[in-house]
């Protein structure tokens, strides 16, 4: 189910809690509303569309990903560069991000898994991860 998009800083600024296997329809609401957003968005976390868990979901070169609690356990290649946010109204700002993240995470099994991800689609992970944590560019 597409759900509406959460602008208010103060409700995006708290952290989100660990998901659970309860929480598997949440990730589908956050699919269907990245999808429904495409045009304008390539990645989403579950406190966007107002629900506070650790979940994000994303366009990984062409296909959408969901990561269940996902954490970064490694990164390097730290660079400026500027983002905008479909939660944040106003153009892009300024942030740092690292080139290339080790992320660990959760499918939709709750089988952990960890990968290496660089460029673009390490940006999107960091910027979805740091809404996990409560933080806003």
């Amino acid at each position: 189910m597409v759900r509406d998009v959460v602008h208010d800083p103060i409700l995006l600024g708290i952290p989100s809690a660990p998901a659970e296997k309860s929480d598997l329809q949440i990730a589908q609401d956050l699919l269907d509303t990245l999808a429904f957003h495409k045009d304008g968005c390539v990645g989403m976390a579950a406190n966007m569309i107002g629900v506070h868990k650790r979940i994000i979901a994303f366009d990984n070169e062409g296909t959408y990903m969901v990561m269940f609690n996902p954490e970064i356990i490694k990164s390097s290649g730290l660079y400026d560069t500027q983002e905008g946010c479909l939660s944040l109204l106003g153009g892009p700002r300024p942030c740092k991000r690292y080139q290339s993240i080790k992320v660990q995470w959760q499918n939709e099994q709750f089988q952990t898994r960890i990968k290496t991800f660089t460029g673009w689609t390490a940006q999107i992970i960091q910027h979805e991860i740091d809404h996990c944590n409560g933080i806003l560019i």
